[in-house]
């Protein structure tokens, strides 16, 4: 399976701006500029959607795990707060924190942490932050 996405930028990095699209559709040249990224000006910016696709990956992987143990949810819900830091003459992303809540009828704590736990290592949005990247770059 392989899932897409593009970006189109226009101009210098602080004073240009962009769009990002899915192939899904769900982002169709939704705005990205500076002032999404570090100003907080309506848009998105990367780091939000990696919170959303850690949030989301990691909840549907805890739902699985559940579902395996014998577990229905009745919620679960997931905050990712992804933190961007400066890093040289740079920044880099250095964290995503992941904050849970759940409601599952007849689960005890020590198992809840446990699932919860390996839902954190094996969701593969979690194991992408330490991923191989590739490049194939042309220059029109």
């Amino acid at each position: 399976m392989i899932r897409k996405a593009k970006a189109a930028w226009r101009g210098t990095g602080r004073d240009g701006d962009g769009d990002l699209t899915t192939d899904s559709g769900v982002l169709s040249e939704t705005p990205y500029s500076f002032k999404t990224r570090f100003e907080n000006e309506k848009g998105t910016n990367p780091e939000e959607l990696i919170a959303a696709a850690h949030a989301g990956c990691f909840t549907m992987a805890l739902a699985f795990a559940m579902q395996q143990a014998g577990y229905t949810p009745t919620a679960i819900n997931t905050e990712a707060a992804v933190s961007l830091d400066p890093d040289g003459g740079g920044f880099k992303i250095s964290k995503s924190a992941l904050t849970l809540t759940a409601e599952v009828p007849g689960l005890d704590e020590a198992t809840f942490k446990d699932l919860a736990a390996g839902a954190e290592k094996n969701c593969p949005v979690s194991k992408v932050l330490n991923a191989e990247i590739t490049l194939d770059a042309k220059l029109l």
